[in-house]
Parts: structure tokens; C-alpha cells; sequence
């Protein structure tokens, strides 16, 4: 078991290679370092032959921005039809950072005008669709700490490259979004029953979209049943705040099974990490695992509940379980939640094993406060508001 001293220092850490999985007719390969998933998201543009459709939360106007901008570009001119939606609150580039490409025929479009109610709601998904047929979603931006390694202040984080039957329901997910993004936007009440009504299909492999809605999104419902029930828990999660009812759930897994939850040590957001030890008291006095990654910052976002795989673009918070549009892939095959478990356990060498006895020592009075006020700060208000007040964390 991991000390409380991570024994891998930064210098010798680097994310696992990529690996492969076939699940009911679904092929995966899932990315885990930073220049493969840039090279397949590159490599899904260049291949595409008639339609590419793609979404991501941050765009950045730096090098993996210009890389994909350029790749974007040549497909437009070589005749597919491009669709690129940024949200319109977290993305730093605009139409003006994509004069070639709509000159060549890409379709540009913004999520989330900041001057309607839709400021409240975060496009949080990542999308890249080929053709209607192959597909990378994930937990990745476009930027470049996204693509780099640990050892450059890369993230660490998933991509996935999906082929199958599967992709058809992400292909009509992606025409209802482009529905609520064109110029002359959407009465706010059909994105509420589109995520409300979401049908997750049958099957092993269910898509799964979360958003803001008067009754539980598909995620939130489905993330909840399998918690009600489930009896060993892995799970991997840079902002991890959950409300009360699905805490008591984990604390439940780890008094009847097992719970061990790898958190974000590092983050460009240490409110985040602030929110989390907030909640370690209730979970390693129910008998979880708690660690914190400490080799670089964390993106990642994934759960290993029993037999049964979540992984995509929300984190297990406030935020991404009730009010951002996310989207979640639920793949339940005891093979691949096995491979998936590993991968966590993967990185316990470089995590910090958060003992009841450390979080004693760290668990002073001044940083309850900060805690605390850090969970207010993430779980109630806004991400941009707590990355501006770190509070010293």
C-alpha cells in the first residue's frame, strides 16, 4: 500500500500507455497519455470522409488549438461537412480564431450566450464524431495541458475512441445540441425535456447525458441506482463534492464491501481539492480508501462500480450531476470493469494514502474553515469563482 510519501517522484511518473476492449459490439481504445490522445483526435479528423462533428467546453487558442484548427480546415476543404460548437463560457477562442475554416465551409458555433439565462449552464461535454461512425469522447479540453505530460504540467486524464453500433444514439444526441446552438437560439425548456427524456437504450453500452432538468438527468438516475446497490467501488475523480444522499451511498459500498477513491492531489483548481478533504472525516470514518494523486494535476473522470464502468466529461459533483450538459458512457462487462480497476490501481504508487491519521494531523480548524468554504465555493457557486479564490490551498 502507498506510504504517506508518494515513493514516485514527478521525474520518473508517466501516464500508462493506451489500451484496447470490445464490449457488445462496441470497440474501445482508451487513451491515458496526452500525446496519444491528441494524435487520434488528429487522426479522427484526417480520416473522416463526409462529416465530422465535434464539442468541447475550453478551446484554447495555443499550439493544440492551431493544430486542430489547421486539421479542421483541410478536411472543410476537401468537402466534409465540419461542425465545431465551443461553449460560449469556457472556450478562449471565437469565430475570429477560425477565419480560414469557415471560410472554407466549417460551421462555427457558440453554446451559451452570456446574456440569456444559459449563463447558468455550462456546455461540459467533449465530443468528436467521424463520419456518424467513430467517435473520441472523454474528459480532455483543447489546450495544451491537456495533450502534455506530467513532467510539462500536463493533465492526467481519459480519452476514448469508440467504434460500433453504439454511436448512433451520440449521433442524434449531437443533432439535438446543434439544434439549441443556432444563431437565433432555443426556448430553454426543450434542452430541460431532451435531458429529462433522454432513453438510454438496453444493452451493455448506454449513453448516459446529464444536465439541468426538474426531475434526475439519465446520469444522475443511473449513478445513483448503481450506488444503491453496489458493493466495490474504484473510482478516480478530479472534483469530487457530491451531495449528502449520494456520500452515504459511497459510505454504505465501503461499510458493505469496499470503496477506494483516488482524488486529485494537483489541480489548476485547488478550491476543488479543498471540497474534497471536506468530506474525507465521513469517508474514512465509513471505512473508505481515500488517496490523492499527487504526479500531476488530474482531469480524470471515472467510476468502477461492480461490473460496471463510467467514464466521459462530469465529475461527481454539484455542478456535473445537475446543472452542466454532460454526457457519460455506462459500459457493464465484469472484463473490462476489471481492466478499468487495474488502471486506477495503476496509479496508487504516485498517490498519497490519506489515513485517518494524516487527515487527523491536516485536519485542523483553520482548514476546516477553507474546506468548507471551498465546498460552498465549487458545489454552490461556480468553478471560475473558486479557481480565483484558492484560499491558500
Amino acid at each position: 500500500m502507498p506510504s504517506e510519501t508518494p515513493p514516485v517522484p514527478l521525474e520518473q511518473y508517466s501516464n500508462p500507455p493506451s489500451f484496447s476492449a470490445s464490449v457488445d459490439g462496441l470497440d474501445l481504445w482508451v487513451y491515458p497519455r496526452g500525446g496519444e490522445r491528441l494524435e487520434a483526435l488528429l487522426a479522427l479528423v484526417d480520416g473522416a470522409k463526409h462529416s465530422l462533428k465535434l464539442c468541447f467546453y475550453i478551446y484554447a487558442k495555443d499550439d493544440a488549438g492551431r493544430r486542430l484548427r489547421e486539421a479542421l480546415t483541410q478536411a472543410a476543404e476537401r468537402g466534409v461537412r465540419v461542425t465545431l460548437i465551443v461553449d460560449g463560457f469556457g472556450a478562449e477562442a471565437d469565430a475570429a480564431f477560425f477565419p480560414d475554416f469557415i471560410a472554407a465551409g466549417g460551421d462555427f458555433r457558440t453554446f451559451s450566450s452570456r446574456k440569456t439565462m444559459r449563463y447558468l449552464v455550462r456546455n461540459h461535454q467533449k465530443i468528436a464524431l467521424a463520419d456518424d461512425q467513430r467517435a473520441i469522447v472523454g474528459g480532455f479540453n483543447i489546450a495544451d495541458d491537456y495533450f502534455a505530460p506530467p513532467r510539462e504540467n500536463g493533465w492526467s486524464d481519459l480519452a476514448v475512441w469508440l467504434e460500433g453500433r453504439a454511436i448512433v444514439p451520440l449521433v442524434d444526441w449531437y443533432d439535438n445540441l446543434l439544434e439549441w446552438t443556432d444563431a437565433d437560439g432555443v426556448e430553454w425548456r426543450h434542452v430541460r425535456h431532451a435531458v429529462r427524456d433522454w432513453d438510454t437504450g438496453a444493452g451493455a453500452v448506454r449513453w448516459l447525458m446529464g444536465g439541468p432538468t426538474r426531475h434526475l438527468s439519465s446520469w444522475a438516475r443511473s449513478i445513483g441506482r448503481d450506488l444503491e446497490n453496489g458493493r466495490r467501488l474504484d473510482l478516480m475523480m478530479a472534483y469530487f463534492s457530491p451531495p449528502k444522499r449520494l456520500l452515504r451511498k459511497i459510505g454504505a459500498i465501503a461499510n458493505r464491501g469496499e470503496a477506494r477513491l483516488v482524488m486529485a492531489g494537483k489541480s489548476d483548481n485547488n478550491a476543488t481539492i479543498g471540497a474534497s478533504r471536506s468530506l474525507y472525516d465521513y469517508l474514512l470514518g465509513e471505512s473508505a480508501q481515500v488517496y490523492e494523486f499527487d504526479a500531476c494535476k488530474m482531469h480524470t473522470k471515472l467510476l468502477v462500480l461492480d461490473d460496471v464502468v463510467y467514464l466521459g466529461s462530469a465529475n461527481f459533483d454539484m455542478r456535473s450531476l445537475y446543472i452542466n450538459l454532460e454526457i457519460m458512457l455506462r459500459v457493464e462487462d465484469a472484463a473490462f470493469a476489471d481492466r478499468m480497476r487495474e488502471f486506477i490501481a495503476g496509479h496508487l504508487p504516485a498517490s498519497l494514502n490519506v489515513t485517518p491519521q494524516l487527515h487527523k494531523a491536516r485536519n485542523t480548524l483553520w482548514n476546516r474553515v477553507r474546506w468548507n468554504v471551498s465546498w460552498f465555493l465549487v458545489a454552490v457557486m461556480d468553478y471560475t469563482v473558486s479557481r480565483r479564490l484558492n484560499l491558500g490551498l
